[in-house]
């Protein structure tokens, strides 16, 4: 029997995502940091000149340790646009967002939650790898479709019971994934910061969660995908190009990127053998 893990044999990952890149970005990301909770801004990188949006030249510094993703240049409502419209609110973005990271850039959120079946069949092609909806699902589960990924909640949208809840699961047998969302300047027109910093202090600085950005929950997870094993499990091979983290019957195991390992017999105590192909 195996259950794949996330990285550190976690069954609990948590990830935020927050739009527009507005100085209140400073505060939220002052929290994040100090409770250790990691995530992904969706910036609009031609609406940085405007008085109230985070400046170019504070870009790469401010957002370090985080993901960077698209949000549209202008951000338009993209499914009331022409597909030539699309492909450069996206690809103009991205290519203006690597340029100020230095990071490969391959995240989307829809500006006002606008999508269509079109569009999200165009992302791949734009180098996107997922693209974060504006709809609620109040589940932790994965994604059935990365170009359509509704998170869990928004943070007013009953953060705190959400949190409880998530903080209260330990069946070992199911991998929980709880996504936040939202837009920073929020906060101050709600006048609830202490919302955030509670659930950060909550939630933060626990052995039993992996605190990741969009990206790196997407990649991972497509990469367990690529792992193969033979019909009676004794022969795993990671085909990807990270480590993935599983448990076969109650034994923790780390499958290195290209490596086939051999379960041994029970009589071995069950270690592992790498085999050199």
């Amino acid at each position: 029997m195996i259950y794949y893990t996330y990285p550190g044999f976690r069954n609990k990952a948590l990830t935020i995502s927050y739009d527009d890149g507005l100085w209140s970005d400073v505060h939220l990301l002052e929290i994040c940091n100090r409770y250790g909770i990691r995530g992904t801004f969706n910036l609009n990188s031609g609406c940085m000149q405007e008085e109230r949006r985070i400046g170019k030249d504070r870009i790469a510094e401010l957002y370090k340790g985080h993901e960077v993703a698209t949000h549209g240049v202008k951000h338009l409502t993209l499914a009331r646009c022409p597909m030539t419209d699309v492909v450069k609110e996206i690809l103009e973005d991205r290519q203006a967002l690597e340029e100020l990271t230095g990071e490969i850039v391959c995240g989307h959120a829809y500006p006002n939650g606008s999508y269509s079946p079109e569009i999200k069949t165009l992302l791949p092609s734009l180098g996107i790898h997922y693209a974060r909806t504006a709809t609620d699902t109040g589940l932790y589960t994965h994604p059935q479709d990365f170009y359509e990924w509704n998170p869990t909640c928004h943070h007013n949208n009953r953060l705190m019971y959400h949190a409880k809840e998530f903080l209260s699961f330990d069946l070992p047998q199911f991998q929980y994934l709880f996504y936040v969302w939202g837009h920073s300047y929020e906060f101050d027109r709600d006048n609830n910061w202490d919302v955030i910093e509670e659930f950060c202090k909550m939630i933060g600085g626990r052995e039993d969660i992996w605190y990741a950005t969009n990206a790196e929950v997407c990649h991972y997870l497509m990469a367990v995908k690529q792992v193969h094993t033979s019909v009676d499990e004794k022969l795993l091979f990671n085909g990807s190009g990270q480590d993935i983290y599983l448990i076969r019957n109650g034994e923790n195991i780390l499958l290195r990127p290209g490596e086939l390992q051999r379960i041994h017999s029970p009589e071995s105590h069950g270690k592992l053998r790498k085999i050199v192909l």
